[in-house]
C-alpha cells in the first residue's frame, strides 16, 4: 500500500451496515486497507428490499436498527481516515416517481458528505447496486462496481429493477470485481473493464488464534467434538432443513451456529446438540472457531450461492480446520482440502471422515494455501489495477 501514500479518496456504498454487521466482508476489508493512503467514506448499505410488514418481529427488527443507524448521521468509524455515513432511502425502487426522488435524495445526502470532508474527485465504489443512479452521477476520478453477489436472486426486492442498476453499473465503470470465475465468465462482455479477484483473509488474526487462551464462555460448555459455522442465517442461503437432518444424524456431535438469523430457528433449536450463539464481534470470531472440530457450510442450491464466494472459506482454511460444504463453483481448486456433499447422509459422513483423518500435516496443508492471500495484498492489486491507466 505504501505505493499509493500519496492520498486516495474513496466513497463507497457499502454491502453492509458499519455499525451492525460483519466486519469480514470484502467492501469493508479493502475499505480499511484505503483508509491506509487517503480517506474513506463508506456509505451504509442502501434500502433496497420491498417492505414487507408480514415479516414480522424480524421487519420490526431490521426498521428499528435501520432507524438507529441513520440517527448516527456522518460519524468516525473508529479507524483513522475512515467516516461512516447512513442516508435516509427509502424502499421504493419499484415505482418510477418514487425511485427518481429517492435517488436525488440519496445524491443531496452524499454531496454534503463529501463537501465537508473536502473529497473533490474520490474513486467511486458501489457494492450495492441500489446507489447506482446516484454513484455514476457523482463526481469521481474512477467508478469501481464490485459484483460480489447476484443482488437480483435476494428475496424481496425488484428483480428487473435490480438487472438494470446492474446493467447501468457495467456501462459507466472503469472497473467491474467479480468473485465468481463462472458470473464474470457470463458477464464480463457487458463491461468495459472486469476483472476477477478472490476474496483475501486476515491470515494471521485466524491462524494465531489458537496461540491465545482467549476462549469464549459459551464454548467452554459444549462437549467436543464440534461441528461449527458462523455468517448470517437466511433461507436464501443456509439450508436449515439439511442442518437440522445432520444434527439428527451425529447425535454426539455438537452442532454450534453463530450469527445473526433472520429464519425461524426454533425447530433446529429444539435439538439437544444444536448451540445458536447469535452474531458475535468480528474480532471474536476466530476464537469460537478455534473451538470448532470441523467447520462447514450448508448452503442452499440456488443462483444466489451459484454466483457466490463465501469469504468464509478462507478464513476456516487460515483456521486449519477440515471444512465440509456443500457444492458451489467456487470450491474448484481445493480438493483434498474441502469435503463436499450435498445430501444430508453424505454430508454426515464427511463430518465423521473429516474427523477421522485430520492430522497436524493437514493443518499446515489448509493454512498454507491462503497464507498469501492476505486482504493487504487484495487491496494492493485492485489499485494497480485501476490506477496504472
Amino acid at each position: 500500500m505504501e505505493k499509493y501514500i500519496k492520498k486516495i479518496d474513496v466513497v463507497c456504498f457499502g454491502d453492509n451496515d458499519w455499525w451492525y454487521h460483519n466486519h469480514g466482508h470484502m467492501d469493508i476489508q479493502l475499505m480499511r486497507r484505503f483508509a491506509k493512503s487517503g480517506r474513506v467514506l463508506y456509505v451504509n448499505s442502501i434500502v433496497v428490499r420491498k417492505f414487507n410488514v408480514g415479516e414480522g418481529t424480524m421487519f420490526l427488527r431490521r426498521l428499528k436498527r435501520k432507524l438507529h443507524s441513520i440517527m448516527r448521521g456522518l460519524k468516525p468509524s473508529g479507524i483513522e481516515n475512515m467516516t461512516v455515513y447512513s442516508p435516509f432511502t427509502m424502499p421504493v425502487h419499484h415505482i418510477s416517481g418514487a425511485r427518481r426522488l429517492n435517488s436525488m435524495i440519496l445524491e443531496f445526502q452524499i454531496r454534503r458528505c463529501m463537501h465537508k470532508l473536502t473529497m473533490n474527485k474520490p474513486i467511486v465504489w458501489v457494492a450495492c447496486p441500489g446507489a447506482a443512479e446516484t454513484a455514476v452521477k457523482l463526481p469521481h476520478l474512477k467508478l469501481v462496481y464490485q459484483r460480489s453477489d447476484q443482488y437480483e436472486e435476494m428475496p424481496g426486492v425488484d428483480a428487473e429493477q435490480i438487472k438494470r442498476y446492474d446493467r447501468l453499473l457495467k456501462m459507466h465503470a472503469d472497473l467491474v470485481i467479480y468473485v465468481n470465475r463462472d458470473l464474470m465468465a457470463r458477464e464480463k462482455s457487458d463491461c468495459r473493464k472486469a476483472v476477477y479477484l478472490d476474496h483475501g483473509v486476515d491470515y494471521d488474526v485466524f491462524a494465531d488464534a489458537h496461540k491465545s487462551d482467549r476462549l469464549p464462555e459459551e464454548m467452554k460448555k459444549i462437549r467436543h467434538p464440534v461441528l461449527g459455522f458462523y455468517g448470517g442465517i437466511d433461507n436464501h442461503t443456509s439450508n436449515i432443513g439439511l442442518i437440522e437432518e445432520v444434527a439428527d444424524l451425529l447425535p454426539g456431535v455438537s452442532v454450534v451456529l453463530i450469527g445473526n438469523a433472520s429464519v425461524d430457528l426454533t425447530k433446529l433449536a429444539s435439538r439437544n446438540n444444536v448451540y445458536l450463539f447469535g452474531q458475535k464481534p468480528y474480532e471474536d470470531i476466530p476464537h469460537y472457531a478455534k473451538c470448532f472440530d470441523v467447520c462447514f457450510m450448508p448452503w442452499q442450491q440456488n443462483e444466489w450461492i451459484a454466483a457466490c464466494n463465501p469469504v468464509k472459506l478462507k478464513e476456516y482454511l487460515a483456521l486449519g480446520k477440515p471444512i465440509v460444504s456443500t457444492s458451489f463453483s467456487e470450491l474448484a481448486g481445493y480438493d483434498g482440502l474441502v469435503e463436499v456433499a450435498d445430501d444430508a447422509a453424505s454430508f454426515a459422513q464427511a463430518v465423521k471422515k473429516v474427523l477421522e483423518k485430520d492430522c497436524p500435516e493437514l493443518v499446515l496443508s489448509r493454512r498454507n494455501m491462503v497464507a498469501d492471500q492476505t486482504w493487504d495484498s487484495k487491496a494492493k492489486a485492485v489499485l494497480d489495477t485501476l490506477l496504472k491507466d
